[in-house]
């Protein structure tokens, strides 16, 4: 858990424990604007049927796409510092 006197010491990272929480803002951010597009979508049905209906199925696939582009993309920061881990584990090992 991160703890307010690891922002002053250098010996762990926060940024793992924080990336949980900025992909959770993530996820809420992309929920509404799917939810933007899709009453954009039913409003532009009114205008042109067809027009709507490509803007409503657009942002059904925004949505998916971006939650999926968003989870790899955290998954990618966290992996980068589990191999620092581990390389940080191998040098200790190596030191002994």
């Amino acid at each position: 858990m991160l703890e307010f006197r690891d922002l002053f010491q250098w010996d762990r990272f926060i940024t793992p424990t924080i990336i949980k929480t900025f992909y959770w803002l993530v996820i809420a951010l992309i929920i509404l604007w799917g939810i933007r597009g899709i009453f954009t979508g039913l409003a532009e049905m009114a205008i042109s049927p067809f027009g709507g209906f490509l803007l409503l199925l657009s942002s059904l696939a925004g949505v998916i796409v971006g939650m999926v582009f968003s989870r790899i993309i955290a998954e990618f920061v966290l992996i980068v510092f589990r191999i620092n881990e581990h390389l940080g584990a191998i040098r200790e090992q190596g030191r002994m």
